[in-house]
């Protein structure tokens, strides 16, 4: 009887809707935000399953800690709490919004068009899920990620294991996702599949124009026509400040150091996918440095370079003389073709978010070419 009253209490947050939508850490507690680094997969060789390793870092953690299980494990962060999508069938009080520039069940040599500028819409990844009372936006860099709802359940694609993947959730309440609409709308993303119930649409209409089946193309969205790029600042269920960025293919400019260096009076140093066609040299010109890092070693496991890492983050060298730093996780790349494209990055002032991934970065791009300590 113990037994099976302890593996019910595990699985709580994923049946049913016995709790309110929100972002759950590996021991399934329902928290305010998380970040998760899917290691690649020769980091370490330690086994088979290596490439499905991550670390975690959620609100109140002093820094990484290795994840549970896998990324493709139900009941670790990851799959717990995209898990509740194909939990709650077709509810219809749950309102969700899936998009990515690499769709699930595209075959594998899409991998390398999407970050070449080959798929139409943004280069953008994320999942909204939220209910009458709150959800979660998750953003994040693994092509082909989540299923569709359809599938009926969690898994994590192969095509993801292979290089390193970043995770960004966060827990907002119900009027945040008006807002959150609007940002995506702006990034021009492939919506693959979505659900917005009448219960919620007059509340969501952003979201419910990214669902409306007539307007699945990017080009008809109406808040990209009229506005290239915005910032505006997100505030968590728990009061978390972070601050969303979204581009469209009109800003025709490099992400970082064209807006998000200046608006947070910041030098950045940038990890992305370097696999690609135009890559961005540093940049420090217009009075800001953004690097593009070289080597990394989150969590102070075993280095691995640039080229084994897709995943798309950039933090500030320094810390601020009133205390922490800033750390930013997004879907765009620095390269000639993703300025034309839309995406974007949702930045936090946080130390000990911002210790984790400085720490992290251990040799960059120096603007005149050579490689430099960070």
């Amino acid at each position: 009887m113990l037994l099976f009253l302890s593996v019910l209490i595990l699985y709580v947050p994923l049946e049913g809707n016995t709790a309110p939508i929100s972002c759950y850490n590996d021991q399934g507690d329902a928290v305010d935000w998380f970040y998760i680094y899917k290691l690649p997969k020769e980091h370490g060789k330690k086994s088979p399953e290596y490439g499905e390793m991550y670390l975690i870092l959620d609100k109140g953690r002093e820094g990484w800690t290795e994840g549970k299980g896998s990324v493709n494990d139900t009941t670790g962060a990851l799959g717990r709490t995209v898990g509740q999508l194909y939990a709650q069938g077709k509810n219809m009080e749950v309102a969700y919004i899936l998009y990515n520039d690499q769709k699930p069940q595209e075959d594998s040599s899409s991998d390398r068009r999407g970050d070449n500028g080959g798929s139409r819409g943004g280069h953008t990844k994320g999942v909204v899920l939220l209910d009458k009372k709150q959800g979660f936006w998750l953003v994040h860099s693994t092509p082909h990620f989540p299923p569709a709802q359809e599938a009926g359940e969690y898994y994590y694609p192969s095509s993801g294991e292979d290089n390193g993947q970043n995770f960004l959730c966060v827990t907002y309440p119900l009027d945040r996702f008006q807002t959150i609409g609007e940002q995506l709308q702006i990034n021009q993303p492939n919506v693959y599949d979505c659900s917005i119930p009448e219960s919620l649409a007059s509340q969501v209409p952003s979201l419910t124009e990214l669902c409306d089946k007539n307007n699945l193309s990017y080009e008809t969205f109406p808040r990209a026509k009229s506005v290239s790029n915005r910032s505006v600042t997100l505030t968590s269920k728990d009061g978390t400040n972070f601050i969303s960025f979204a581009k469209g293919a009109a800003f025709d400019d490099d992400l970082y150091h064209s807006w998000v260096a200046p608006t947070l009076q910041s030098d950045l140093l940038v990890q992305f996918w370097i696999r690609s066609t135009g890559i961005l040299p540093s940049d420090c010109s217009q009075g800001w440095k953004v690097l593009d890092i070289r080597l990394i070693n989150p969590g102070q496991t075993s280095p691995f370079k640039t080229s084994q890492d897709h995943s798309k983050w950039a933090v500030s060298p320094n810390e601020a003389e009133d205390g922490g730093g800033w750390v930013c996780v997004g879907d765009i790349n620095r390269n000639e073709a993703e300025e034309k494209r839309g995406g974007g990055t949702v930045c936090q002032r946080d130390p000990l978010v911002w210790k984790a991934y400085r720490t992290a970065a251990l040799e960059c791009e120096a603007c005149g070419g050579e490689t430099v300590q960070c």
